[in-house]
């Protein structure tokens, strides 16, 4: 069964996600920080990382370069799901090694096939979600402090 690793500091998108995700068939496991997202990474071996990137004690740049850094990581495919969307940041984020791009708030269908695309080049499963769902989760407020 395939494993993805939310590493997400808002409880509610990570909620969101998680239930989206298993709904599809999906093994979830969660973290809340940077920090706790390169730990988890070790402890479950995740297929695929959703990585928020304005997180505290790591942001989400900082550990997409520790995981590069690393050779039993650095196949890793990262998906940076971001509240950062104005012009410049795709490419920024994709210029700094992930490997996949969601802008909050995430469209479902969007996900789907961001999963899909990377899943497939990996390990060319059947197991990917179906991408006709539609519809979004919520971006993460400022007034969360995340400043994301």
């Amino acid at each position: 069964m395939t494993k993805i690793l939310i590493a997400e500091d808002n409880a509610v998108n990570r909620e969101l996600l998680r239930e989206l995700l298993e709904m599809r068939g999906y093994t979830v496991v969660e973290a809340c920080d940077g920090d706790e997202a390169l730990r988890m990474i070790e402890q479950t071996q995740p297929d695929i990382l959703l990585l928020d990137i304005g997180m505290p004690v790591l942001d989400g740049f900082a550990v997409v370069r520790k995981i590069r850094e690393n050779p039993r990581l650095a196949s890793l495919p990262v998906v940076a799901v971001t509240a950062y969307a104005m012009q410049g940041d795709r490419e920024k984020i994709l210029n700094s090694k992930f490997d996949g791009y969601l802008s909050k708030p995430v469209n479902v269908r969007s996900l789907a096939e961001e999963l899909e695309r990377l899943l497939g080049k990996r390990e060319n499963r059947d197991s990917s979600p179906h991408p006709s769902h539609e519809g979004q989760l919520s971006g993460k407020t400022r007034a969360a402090g995340s400043g994301e």
